[in-house]
């Protein structure tokens, strides 16, 4: 059975924070929790509670795709991938692999762009290779092109991409000027899209993502 969007969303994570951020890795499972539901480099957007996170690290490690990283004096339960094992898959295509994991369908000039922290791609016939490997291996598909883009896109095969697949079915709707969405009378919020309430939540949220780096990063440095 292929993994779940939660299982993909979880082991994308991780193999991000092992190439973003090092020292912070292997994971807690708050530290997962708050990776999962960044509102940056990810599409979609989530809110995961950490029993959430913890059923789908079970069911991973069940695949042999993560296990539990930290020894028996550690003050936090901290997590790894296996995927490098289970997968028999290179630095270069762990990277594609978790930037689509990630962000969904993309072309090999947005994965070039978004896979650049995670590894450093000589050029663009560089990324094409890759996913042609990973093709071969069934990992990844090549997709049709959106309108208006000259490349393909490619999205990863593992799991979770019901949801994905069947928003490549559905037709995009056609924009509507905001004065015909808003019923008489009710002023809408500022152009910029976003409430300031909401606006305030992602900040909170991002600001508690770096403490909690942080506060890893200072138990990793201690030990």
């Amino acid at each position: 059975m292929e993994a779940d969007a939660v299982e993909i969303r979880v082991v994308g994570c991780l193999l991000e924070k092992q190439r973003a951020t090092p020292d912070a890795y292997p994971l807690s499972l708050n530290s997962l929790r708050l990776a999962c539901n960044q509102a940056t480099n990810r599409d979609p957007v989530v809110s995961y509670d950490e029993q959430t996170v913890a059923e789908a690290l079970r069911r991973l490690a069940l695949r042999g795709w993560t296990r539990l990283a930290s020894g028996a004096g550690s003050r936090a339960r901290k997590y790894r991938h296996l995927m490098d094992e289970a997968l028999g898959l290179d630095d270069a295509e762990l990277s594609l692999l978790a930037v689509l994991m990630l962000r969904g369908a993309q072309t090999p000039g947005e994965l070039k762009q978004r896979a650049d922290r995670l590894h450093r791609f000589a050029d663009l016939d560089a990324v094409h290779d890759t996913l042609d490997s990973l093709v071969d291996a069934g990992h990844v598909e090549r997709i049709g092109r959106r309108p208006g883009q000259k490349e393909e896109r490619y999205r990863q095969l593992l799991g979770g991409g019901e949801e994905e697949r069947g928003m490549e079915a559905a037709p995009a709707a056609e924009p509507q000027p905001a004065a015909e969405l808003a019923p008489a009378g009710v002023d809408l919020p500022p152009a910029d899209g976003a409430a300031p309430e909401a606006r305030l939540e992602r900040l909170e949220r991002e600001l508690a993502e770096l403490r909690e780096q942080v506060r890893d990063l200072r138990e990793s440095l201690g030990a």
